[in-house]
């Protein structure tokens, strides 16, 4: 057996490694499967509670977004309030108790981080719908786009380039908050970690090799996200006309 710290890290990596890996692999899967179903989620969420009513809606609109509101805020304020590790162990155990669904961890897992991650989006992106100026809404209803046209061609298109860093953010914390769903047996990162830890005894030299790797996809994920915030962002040789700067305006006042 080794002797020294590094020894023990290089033993690990050789004894483990293709464990390690596969625990890597599938946490990379679970952040970004759930990312992306979670932002769909959000997405359609935030559209439904952006929709407004008025006099001229018909009462099976009005009354039909009202109830969905309520699911909506229902579901928002209980996924929020409650731990994901509380919710895998309902959802898992739950459906097996109750409705006799014996489900695979691993579907299980896709399912519970979604579901967590719409949630979150769901504010993330209302917030980015309601930092566009108002008045491009107002244009594109007046010249007869519908709410969702208006959405997804006008509004979502500058609402996204702002929720990037929360986006991101998010990404971020699924890769980390992956490591509660061992209490389902799903073999993930931390999963692997701990069995690996067990055999041994070495935890800190086990959980050391563990953190670099949550640290690499971190940072990882963090420096792909300013890429993509760069490139929406522009090559900075365009000119946004009608919004001059001071210097601009008072000039042209003179010129006048």
């Amino acid at each position: 057996m080794p002797s020294s710290f590094f020894g023990w890290i290089g033993f690990l990596l050789k004894e483990y490694g293709p464990l390690f890996v596969e625990g890597t692999i599938n946490t990379i899967i679970i952040a970004v499967v759930g990312t992306l179903i979670g932002f769909l989620i959000g997405l359609l969420i935030a559209i439904v509670r952006t929709t407004k009513v008025n006099k001229k809606s018909s009462a099976f609109k009005r009354v039909g977004l009202k109830i969905l509101n309520v699911i909506i805020s229902i579901y928002i304020q209980v996924i929020r309030g409650t731990p994901m590790m509380v919710q895998a162990m309902m959802f898992y155990y739950g459906s097996l108790q109750y409705f006799n669904l014996n489900m695979a961890a691993m579907p299980s897992a896709l399912i519970i981080v979604s579901v967590n991650t719409g949630a979150y989006m769901a504010e993330i992106i209302r917030g980015g719908i309601i930092s566009v100026d108002r008045g491009q809404t107002e244009g594109a209803l007046s010249i007869g786009m519908t709410h969702w046209q208006t959405m997804t061609e006008v509004v979502l298109p500058q609402a996204v380039r702002n929720i990037i860093p929360s986006v991101g953010n998010e990404f971020i914390v699924n890769i980390k908050d992956s490591s509660v769903l061992n209490v389902i047996s799903v073999s993930e990162l931390f999963f692997i970690s701990k069995s690996a830890a067990g055999t041994y005894l070495r935890y800190f030299e086990v959980f050391f090799i563990t953190a670099l790797i949550y640290l690499f996809l971190t940072i990882s994920v963090s420096q792909a996200m300013k890429l993509v915030e760069k490139k929406l962002d522009g090559d900075g040789t365009y000119k946004i006309y009608g919004s001059q700067s001071t210097a601009e305006v008072i000039e042209v006042k003179e010129e006048v």
